[in-house]
């Protein structure tokens, strides 16, 4: 699980090139929510791409580029995904002028002139339908105005797309930000050479999407806590009647064998004791506390319990380093937040390393105020949890590497 961790942490850094005189282009992570009136409400993406951005200026790279998508355009023009609501907020953080760019391939040759300080933001990647497709023209043409790559969007750097894939066939010089060196060290803490024992805290709703989690990372820890929607299907396989709950079916047989391969590996597991359960989730009318295994006809579990939240906090209490990916329940509505919230501060009190694998999670943390309370937090949902399952993420492969000592 851990060799890939290794081989990622040798790519080189922004540190170890010079900048001076060259045009730059980084891949950033900008996908913050914006809301109906296109106000930011959480910048910490941007934020957390600044001292790769502050380095580029401050070693006098001629012109810098910035590339990113923000939500999930179709490929075309779509106002409500456009990068021209970050620049604002970007000029603010960055205290400089900021040049947006609507269509780049027009203005191509005007951002490939060395112009000293210029700082460029360019028109959301994903408007492009080559990006997704890792388009070799576009690639070429995204290549074509940088002599330095540099990818510092841990968070989209598990999907092989044209600025985050493809262009590292067309740049000499292609290193990683100081994020993504980040993240990589922290994973690196965590599942090197951690301090025992490691306790993996999973939920969100499926196992289906943390089954190669799960396989991967059972060998290597002590403590096994599932929450969230996940759980009812291990609640389901031990034979409790989970009613109206979310569980998957067929994967029932698969959460059998984990709990089995757990056993053989001596890994603890913990699963809830009891349940919050519904009769609506949009409109709840009635909501309750039940034993796990007395969910009532008509009910669906949405959060973790009182005694589970005690259980689990125990379980984490109790370790040095500590894993977290994904919520115990539905914690944006405020009724079914509790669990989530409860483990977030029992976690962020611990006196152990602490890492929050990105998405709803970290989401989650911050909601709660317990951000600061945790050694790490990622950047990446689903590329965090690619990194933990043991892949080597595509957004390192190509990147230059450091000469073995």
């Amino acid at each position: 699980m851990t060799s890939n961790i290794r081989e990622m942490s040798l790519v080189k850094s922004l540190k170890d090139i010079d900048v001076e005189g060259k045009r730059v282009l980084i891949r950033v992570d900008f996908n913050v929510p914006i809301d109906s009136h296109n106000n930011i409400s959480d910048d910490r993406r941007i934020k957390a791409a600044l001292p790769t951005i502050n380095y580029c200026i401050d070693h006098n790279a001629c012109s810098i580029t910035l590339v990113s998508h923000l939500g999930r355009p179709k490929g075309v023009y779509d106002e409500r995904y456009s990068l021209v609501h970050i620049k604002k907020r970007l000029e603010r953080l960055l205290d400089k002028k900021v040049e947006f760019v609507e269509d780049f391939e027009k203005s191509k040759d005007e951002i490939a002139t060395c112009s000293l300080e210029r700082v460029f933001l360019l028109e959301n990647i994903r408007f492009y339908e080559g990006e997704k497709k890792n388009d070799k023209e576009l690639s070429k043409k995204l290549a074509s105005i940088c002599d330095v790559y540099v990818n510092d969007a841990f968070g989209t750097s598990h999907r092989e797309h044209a600025s985050t894939y493809g262009i590292t066939e067309f740049v000499d010089t292609k290193v990683a930000g100081f994020l993504m060196m980040k993240e990589i060290e922290a994973f690196s803490k965590a599942l090197e050479k951690p301090v025992r024992p490691i306790a993996l805290v999973v939920g969100g709703a499926k196992i289906s999407t943390k089954i190669t989690l799960l396989e991967s990372v059972l060998p290597k820890i002590d403590k096994l806590i599932i929450g969230g929607a996940m759980s009812n299907t291990f609640l389901k396989a031990l034979g409790y009647d989970m009613k109206k709950s979310l569980y998957e079916e067929e994967y029932l047989q698969t959460a059998s064998q984990v709990l089995d391969e757990a056993k053989v590996n001596g890994v603890n597991v913990y699963l809830p004791v009891d349940v919050v359960v519904t009769d609506s989730v949009e409109h709840p009318v009635d909501v309750r506390v039940v034993p796990s295994q007395d969910v009532l006809d008509g009910f669906m579990a949405v959060d973790i319990g009182p005694a589970t939240a005690k259980l689990f906090s125990e379980a984490v209490e109790l370790s040095n380093t500590i894993i977290w990916n994904g919520p115990m329940g539905i914690y944006e509505n405020a009724k079914f937040s509790k669990g989530t919230f409860k483990l977030a501060s029992a976690i962020g009190d611990c006196y152990a390393y602490t890492i929050v694998g990105g998405g709803d999670t970290a989401d989650a943390v911050e909601k709660c105020g317990e951000a600061s309370n945790f050694s790490f937090i990622s950047t990446g949902g689903g590329a965090s949890l690619e990194l933990l399952e043991g892949k080597i993420l595509p957004g390192f492969k190509n990147l230059d590497k450091k000469e073995a000592i």
